[in-house]
């Protein structure tokens, strides 16, 4: 009666739905339905998704309803990428009571806590001052990232500054600290004179751990693929995490550069770029970078 345009979702289980006010102005789904038209109109794109807070799930399942009964084909492909909610061990982060976290101080936090663990166990001691804060950049928004992405995005989680850079345990730094060792391992290979052929036999005896991280390896672009197909990064921390895991084991038990069988040498130090390979490309695909040497 006042002029004002509704619509009526009680239907689909949900309730009357506000699109313009009596005046004629919008509201945040008037402009949801113009912006995701001007996005197919504008982009050659086949789906579109969004990547909002779980606070938000039912305006997206009205979007996306109201899409399709005003005829756009795309309505009903529509995705709402569902993210849980990050909190301090103190509790949520509410900006009416105060503790909210502002992301660049979080940052710095991270690089500067990165630092001061590298100082204290000398790690950094044969760096120049550039290459020390750099590595710690590295170090610290890499446990950040990795700490908030290995946690399926769906759930809820507390997110702990100190457990994120623990050298042991299911962190970005402990994946990170692996793959600086394997980088040390090819350059000691180098120097002293061991080339990796460009084939390697087909009738070496390996043993069940090696195996086992051939196969491991096998799995890499299946684990993209799904992490693709549910939207979900953390297959991909995961999976990083669970290589390092089986290749730390192997480094402990096996030797590599002191093997003596020239072969098999030249099969784990192939062994080992493929996997530190391997963990950058998945890192990269995290927005993680990986440091040379640590």
């Amino acid at each position: 009666d006042d002029g004002s345009v509704w619509a009526d979702l009680t239907g689909d289980g949900l309730d009357e739905k506000l699109l313009l006010r009596a005046d004629g102005t919008s509201v945040y789904m008037t402009q949801d339905i113009g912006t995701a038209k001007m996005r197919f109109d504008d982009y050659p794109i086949n789906k579109m998704i969004y990547v909002v807070g779980n606070e938000q799930n039912y305006h997206f399942q009205v979007l996306s309803i109201l899409l399709d009964r005003l005829g756009f084909e795309f309505g009903k492909g529509l995705v709402h990428f569902s993210y849980g909610m990050v909190e301090l061990p103190e509790g949520k982060m509410k900006s009416r009571e105060g503790t909210v976290v502002d992301a660049d101080d979080l940052m710095e936090e991270m690089i500067g806590t990165a630092a001061e663990i590298a100082a204290e166990a000398g790690k950094a001691a044969d760096m120049d001052e550039a290459e020390a804060r750099e590595v710690a950049r590295i170090v610290g928004l890499g446990s950040l990232k990795y700490f908030i992405l290995k946690v399926d995005p769906r759930k809820n989680m507390t997110f702990n500054p100190k457990e994120s850079i623990d050298f042991n345990g299911n962190t970005g730094s402990f994946v990170q600290y692996t793959y600086a060792r394997i980088r040390s391992l090819m350059r000691k290979a180098e120097a002293a004179g061991y080339n990796i052929p460009a084939t390697l036999p087909t009738d070496l005896q390996l043993s069940e751990k090696e195996e086992a991280l051939v196969q491991k390896l096998n799995e890499y672009a299946d684990v993209v693929a799904e992490a693709g197909r549910t939207y979900s990064p953390a297959l991909i921390a995961n999976y990083v995490y669970d290589l390092v895991k089986e290749y730390n084991q192997f480094y402990h038990d096996f030797s590599v550069l002191k093997e003596e069988n020239v072969q098999l040498r030249a099969f784990r130090l192939a062994l080992s770029e493929v996997i530190a390979r391997t963990m950058r490309t998945g890192f990269s695909l995290l927005g993680i970078e990986m440091p040379e040497r640590m």
